[in-house]
């Protein structure tokens, strides 16, 4: 079943307006394409608009109106939350929620992830939001983590239990990553692809946080390895061994920005022997 906490449903979010002024839509615009690594060209034919008036919306020659600013905000994949800014941005309001999940609104939204979550039992799964904060687990997370310590989370500190801060701050999980130098350069390559997806933001401050406490190996990327269709993440303590890999889904068409921004990260048995502890520590028995 879901675990729920304090610190797992998202805070109640209306859409207010970001303090951006009106005339600041071109910049953005321009940011964001050379974020995406586009020229103008490539961007106006992606959008299905002259290159003419994609130059004169960059320079503030020309005003967008409401379908153009998301129409193109559409074209670059930018976060819904980034589009509520961008409409203040040209002037209009805002048009993305960001409700919390225990939102009337988003029962449906809520009790679809509750049933991944303990569907996925007896392994651990846990739901997180764009900064890797969790927001819901299940129980087998949750005794997944009492095995490598229960004080785990208030080692690393932070306002809410993050799977970044628990994985690179040096009282993490370190001591129990059998397998870091190869497992942790990837997923800070990760960390860093999802800020970067997101131009910054939360994650982006974490990542900052976090990067003086990260050895310049982990930053520097991945030892040379066998190939392997996953990498497994291998924790090891007091004699116990766990091999896991995962998968992340998300939501296909979101329309509301803690939608937008829900990731479900669900931990898999890398080898028979993991699988067995797992489903013995479940009180389930293996199917035949």
């Amino acid at each position: 079943m879901a675990h729920e906490r304090e610190n797992t449903l998202l805070p109640v979010v209306s859409p207010t307006v970001p303090a951006v002024a009106p005339s600041s839509f071109s910049p953005l615009l321009r940011e964001w394409r050379q974020h995406r690594r586009l020229s103008q060209l490539t961007l106006a034919v992606e959008a299905g608009v002259s290159q003419r008036h994609l130059s004169f919306l960059e320079s503030g020659r020309a005003t967008p109106s409401r379908a153009m600013v998301l129409h193109l905000a559409e074209a670059l994949e930018v976060p819904l939350r980034v589009r509520n800014e961008w409409l203040v941005a040209a002037g209009f309001a805002p048009v993305f929620r960001s409700s919390p999940l225990d939102d009337p609104q988003m029962r449906q939204v809520l009790s679809a992830v509750r049933r991944i979550l303990a569907s996925h039992e007896p392994f651990p799964a846990v739901a997180v939001d764009r900064a890797w904060n969790v927001r819901l687990t299940n129980e087998p997370f949750e005794r997944l983590f009492a095995l490598l310590g229960d004080d785990l989370w208030t080692r690393v500190g932070g306002t809410s239990r993050n799977l970044a801060r628990l994985f690179f701050h040096p009282a993490g999980l370190r001591p129990f990553v059998a397998n870091w130098r190869s497992a942790a350069p990837l997923l800070w390559q990760r960390a860093q692809r999802e800020a970067a997806a997101s131009a910054g933001g939360e994650m982006q401050a974490l990542i900052d946080e976090l990067a003086p406490s990260v050895d310049a190996e982990t930053r520097s990327g991945p030892e040379d390895a066998p190939l392997l269709p996953v990498l497994p993440l291998v924790l090891e303590r007091d004699g116990l061994r766990l091999s896991l890999f995962s998968v992340i889904a998300t939501f296909g068409t979101p329309q509301d920005v803690t939608t937008d921004e829900l990731r479900i990260e669900s931990l898999f048995p890398a080898d028979e022997t993991t699988e067995a502890l797992l489903r013995g520590l479940g009180g389930a028995e293996k199917p035949t």
